[in-house]
């Protein structure tokens, strides 16, 4: 079990990364190890499939330059790979004044950012995109897609493999072991050796970074996010994507509403502080994750500054009518009993120990890792730009 590079973690951005280090070099020996039986079990399978355009990034962060990279690299890759996406584009809806100035700054992030064709449109042209959604001002997004991720993960994987690649499920890693010929990672029932080690694991990344950096400054922050879908004979009320003007301060993006690549309407996702890394239900409690969450200096501050963001996040979650509410402010004709209950994402949020919630991609390294550190939404759009640093970073090690 000798390898070159050993990547932990299944999701996009690790097979990303599997995949091109295969194409940078094909010599090399890579294995990727992940935790669960299948690939793509956790953010990469429960996000709403959109490739997002990169309006709303900071001009120069990495979230911006790996997500307008990235956009092209995923386009290019599923026409050559025959991954089924479409462009339908969105519009972003301001549905009060006082949310204007933010409008304003994320069209203008979007021009910042290179993006071709924006439009801000008034109350009367947003009914030409979408005829029942209501507001005063809007931006017309047409880079804006839908894709499902899993069947790009699913790809990578293959590609990878084809490419002499070996992935190796139902490993969970347990330790990492410095060696004087490389390092050692430990599972529940193997050993494998490597030169180096690139941590893309996701929601428990901080801790598989811990295994070998003391004291790691980050810890991860899980947010779970719950949809609701559209009862079929609603779905007309939405033609494609709708979504309103993003809270500056926070780092989510407030409910809207997804046409799915596989058919059907999303309504969602609300942001609540999850229990549990993996609780993707309101019940799911882990002693461990909560601990290490609420105790942490860096997520007090967050909880102390976004309180109150964060009690009508909990009020959407438990009050099917609250959620409704909101999102009539988009949508007025939609009613309570038009929504079904659909499934659920945790975001793997990384915070600073005495700072907040991070808000960029996040690479930390040292002697024998590579850690992917943050990497929330739009990682999967960006997963073959960050798959790209990664891999030259790791290559230029060897």
């Amino acid at each position: 079990m000798n390898y070159d590079i050993i990547i932990i973690g299944g999701g996009i951005v690790g097979l990303a990364t599997a995949l091109k280090i295969k194409e940078l070099n094909q010599n090399l020996k890579v294995a990727l190890l992940e935790k669960e039986d299948e690939l793509a079990k956790h953010q990469t399978g429960n996000n709403s499939g959109v490739i997002h355009s990169g309006i709303y990034y900071k001009p120069g962060s990495l979230k911006a330059t790996n997500c307008i990279r990235g956009y092209n690299m995923l386009l290019d890759f599923c026409r050559t790979n025959e991954v089924p996406f479409e462009l339908c584009g969105k519009i972003i809806v301001a549905t009060s004044e006082n949310e204007l100035p933010a409008m304003d700054n994320v069209f203008k992030r979007g021009l910042e950012n290179g993006l071709q064709g924006l439009k801000l449109i008034g109350s009367e042209e947003i009914k030409e995109y979408e005829p029942h959604c209501t507001g005063i001002k809007g931006i017309v997004v047409p880079q804006t897609g839908i894709i499902d991720y899993t069947a790009v993960c699913l790809k990578y994987a293959e590609l990878f493999k084809k490419a002499g690649g070996e992935i190796f499920l139902n490993q969970k890693v347990d330790d990492i072991l410095g060696k004087n010929s490389g390092v050692e990672v430990v599972t529940s029932d193997k050993t494998f050796s490597g030169k180096l080690i690139i941590n893309c694991a996701g929601l428990f990344c901080d801790r598989i970074a811990a295994l070998s950096i003391k004291p790691i400054d980050v810890r991860i922050i899980p947010f779970r996010g719950e949809y609701y879908e559209i009862k079929k004979d609603k779905q007309h009320l939405v033609k494609n994507l709708i979504y309103p003007v993003p809270d500056p301060n926070f780092p989510f993006l407030g409910v809207h509403f997804t046409r799915m690549i596989n058919g059907g309407i999303e309504a969602g996702p609300n942001a609540v502080f999850a229990f549990k890394r993996e609780g993707y239900k309101r019940t799911d409690f882990n002693l461990t994750d909560f601990y290490e969450s609420v105790t942490w200096p860096g997520f007090q501050k967050v909880a102390k500054k976004y309180w109150k963001t964060g009690l009508g996040e909990y009020q959407r979650s438990f009050s099917k009518a609250a959620f409704t509410k909101a999102l009539q402010r988009l949508l007025p004709e939609i009613q309570e009993n038009d929504l079904i209950h659909g499934g659920a994402g945790v975001r793997a949020q990384a915070c600073e120990r005495n700072g907040g919630l991070i808000d960029d991609f996040m690479i930390l390294e040292n002697s024998n890792t590579i850690n992917v550190l943050n990497a929330p939404s739009p990682a999967a759009t960006s997963s073959l730009s960050i798959g790209l640093t990664v891999a030259e970073m790791a290559i230029k090690r060897l």
